[in-house]
């Protein structure tokens, strides 16, 4: 055989070999197998398995509610006034302020005072010597600081606003001497006190101002009686429409009879000794 010949037979066996190698390696693989590149982890890489943590567990709170950290809101608190009996107020306000108005009767003057009003200077309405204890700041206003120069004043103290109006209007008081107070708390609660008075021009505007809490005298022999008392409360409008100085100071500080003959909208009796929360 000749060297041509012989050289042509080596490669076609090379050939042959080659081709039978890559058929057993192909036939070595499983069907549908990937290759390392599509897709499979490193057999070095670790895959961790995520749980949720304890706050994740916990149910979201609904819109509006609380979180589990947070405590409700208290309820706001309040104004009240003790009625003592004739004309004697005692207020306590929402931030724990003493108010005490026309101090004569009755009891609960233990309390240390923040402010003391007084309407008028008849002796029924300014005895503050009652008062056990007054703290440094108290402030005293009077007929004379509240009717400055024929004018009614206003006074605002921060835990409550003190407006002067009118009062009097009848022989035995003098319109220039004698005024009544309307209270507006911090909360925006408003208390009209009447004082000694019958009535006065400006009641009727009253009612533009939508009062919550009303005192009216009705005496009957020192003021207006019952009726106009009723008519006052009628005209003013307020939400709530209380007698009070119902008899003369010497025939004690309450009637029942009396005070069960006024009428008005939203009419409240109080007795002495009872309280009543201003909301």
């Amino acid at each position: 055989m000749s060297m041509k010949k012989y050289r042509v037979w080596i490669i076609a066996l090379l050939c042959v070999s080659l081709l039978w190698g890559c058929t057993s390696e192909n036939e070595k693989k499983p069907e549908g197998s990937a290759t390392p590149t599509e897709g499979t982890k490193k057999p070095t890489e670790e895959v961790k398995q995520v749980t949720p943590t304890e706050a994740e567990k916990q149910p979201t709170p609904a819109e509006g509610q609380p979180t589990p950290t947070e405590k409700p809101k208290e309820e706001g608190k309040m104004a009240t006034v003790l009625y003592q009996g004739h004309g004697s107020l005692r207020v306590i306000t929402a931030e724990g302020k003493v108010i005490y108005i026309d101090p004569f009767f009755g009891e609960g003057y233990d309390l240390p005072a923040d402010l003391i009003l007084m309407t008028h200077g008849h002796y029924d309405h300014t005895q503050d010597n009652l008062i056990t204890t007054k703290n440094a700041d108290c402030v005293k206003i009077t007929w004379a600081e509240a009717l400055k120069d024929g004018v009614h004043q206003s006074f605002d103290l921060g835990f409550v606003k003190v407006e002067a109006v009118e009062a009097g209007y009848n022989k035995n008081h003098n319109a220039k001497e004698c005024v009544g107070y309307v209270l507006t708390f911090s909360d925006g609660v408003t208390l009209y006190v009447s004082g000694d008075t019958s009535t006065t021009p400006t009641m009727p505007a009253f009612a533009e101002r939508n009062l919550d809490y009303a005192f009216f005298c009705c005496d009957g022999f020192y003021n207006m009686g019952v009726a106009e008392a009723s008519e006052c409360a009628k005209a003013v409008e307020a939400k709530h429409s209380i007698p009070y100085h119902m008899i003369p100071a010497n025939k004690g500080g309450f009637d029942r009879s009396v005070a069960e003959s006024f009428t008005a909208e939203g009419r409240i009796i109080l007795e002495p000794k009872e309280e009543l929360k201003l909301q």
